[in-house]
């Protein structure tokens, strides 16, 4: 009823970032997992820097040349990277829903990892 859909039913998990909100359990990490797993993961097993892309890409308002800038490379290679990103997590990852959904994600594998050691997210 916290959504004022009595009758209708859902996981935390089929919620998206809604279900983390309002969820019992609220599970950040399999949010996070869920929203960014194939991309944290390709970054782990190649030492690549999609994640920190993706973090700048959305920072700088979806603009690849003002993410190249603030990255200080150079924007094909923006380009290949957010092409690369968008391979891993599927078609519609730019729609707003999705976005929101991955945007937040960054933000709380930003807060959860900043106390550990090497490079942080943008």
């Amino acid at each position: 009823m916290a959504l004022g859909r009595a009758g209708d039913g859902a996981s935390a998990a089929e919620l998206g970032f809604v279900g983390l909100l309002i969820g019992e359990g609220r599970d950040v990490g399999a949010f996070v997992s869920a929203a960014l797993g194939p991309v944290i993961d390709y970054d782990e097993r190649r030492g690549t820097a999609l994640l920190s892309t993706l973090a700048a890409y959305f920072a700088q308002g979806g603009s690849p040349s003002r993410t190249a800038e603030v990255m200080h490379i150079h924007v094909n290679t923006v380009t290949q990277r957010l092409d690369r990103v968008g391979r891993l997590l599927g078609d519609g990852w730019q729609e707003p829903e999705r976005a929101l959904e991955i945007q937040l994600a960054l933000r709380l594998r930003h807060i959860s990892t900043a106390g550990t050691v090497g490079p942080t997210p943008i």
